[in-house]
């Protein structure tokens, strides 16, 4: 399960409000890079074959299996204060992170 805070919720419902397509999900994903070896991605997308489809604070999201392997107990975060990073995902499975906290290993 990945879940995320009110405060992402909240942020990624007006992101998709903006967006203007229903039909496009919350994707979060994991790809090869950063600085730690990996790095997480999140975007709109449309539901592809294979992928799982979870719901967290009334947000459906995406997960690729590769990526959901990865992610497994992640919580997002949003944090806009005046050192606030913007998303960030909190990662129960990272051997360790970056300070950037986009990316792990």
């Amino acid at each position: 399960m990945i879940t995320l805070t009110p405060r992402a919720a909240q942020r990624v419902q007006a992101m998709h409000a903006e967006l203007q397509a229903p039909a496009k999900r919350l994707r979060i994903f994991v790809e090869t890079g950063g600085c730690s070896g990996f790095q997480y991605g999140m975007s709109f997308d449309e539901p592809k074959n294979g992928d799982a489809e979870l719901q967290s604070e009334g947000v459906p999201m995406v997960v690729d299996p590769a990526s959901l392997a990865y992610l497994q107990g992640c919580a997002v975060d949003f944090d806009d204060g005046l050192h606030g990073k913007g998303f960030e995902i909190k990662n129960p499975n990272a051997q360790s992170t970056c300070g950037c906290g986009k990316s792990f290993a």
